[in-house]
């Protein structure tokens, strides 16, 4: 999958990304929100982006990067988690590039391919209770705050909701 938005790129992930996912997936704010995913070298990228890649083929959506008009700069995209009956809606910016509205931007076009070419009838999107941030831009994109639920690691996260428009 590629879009184009009116300042973004959005596409799938290639082995050639290792030291962009590298960088984020070490971020502060990736290590505290998202958690510590274990990678400590380009291979653990390399074999980071090669998961994505079954997700793509596998479910036909996945966790894409975003690149303005020379840099990555973040990742969104939907992923099926095992312990949600849908897909959610997931994101994360390098620091320099927060607070940009390009989350929204990004989560917006996503959303729309979800609803419109995957026919989704809603998306899900998790966060924990002390991020915020993505409490606010998943509020702006119309999402529903429904309850809170506990992951598979037992940590209690916010569950919201965004149905398919009628």
């Amino acid at each position: 999958m590629q879009i184009k938005t009116e300042r973004l790129y959005i596409r799938e992930a290639t082995l050639g990304d290792a030291s962009f996912f590298f960088e984020l997936m070490n971020s502060p704010g990736w290590i505290k929100y998202i958690g510590d995913r274990g990678i400590k070298s380009l291979d653990d990228a390399k074999t980071y982006i090669e998961s994505l890649n079954k997700g793509y083929t596998k479910n036909g959506f996945g966790l894409y990067l975003i690149s303005d008009t020379s840099n990555s700069i973040g990742v969104c995209g939907l992923l099926k988690r095992d312990y949600l009956d849908y897909p959610d809606l997931g994101f994360a910016l390098l620091p320099k590039y927060t607070g940009l509205g390009y989350i929204q931007e990004a989560s917006a076009a996503v959303l729309k391919k979800a609803f419109k070419k995957l026919l989704l009838p809603k998306v899900l999107a998790i966060t924990s209770k002390e991020n915020f941030a993505s409490q606010s831009t998943l509020e702006k994109l119309g999402f529903e705050k429904m309850k809170l639920i506990k992951n598979p690691e037992g940590e209690e996260v916010l569950l919201y909701e965004k149905l398919k428009a009628v």
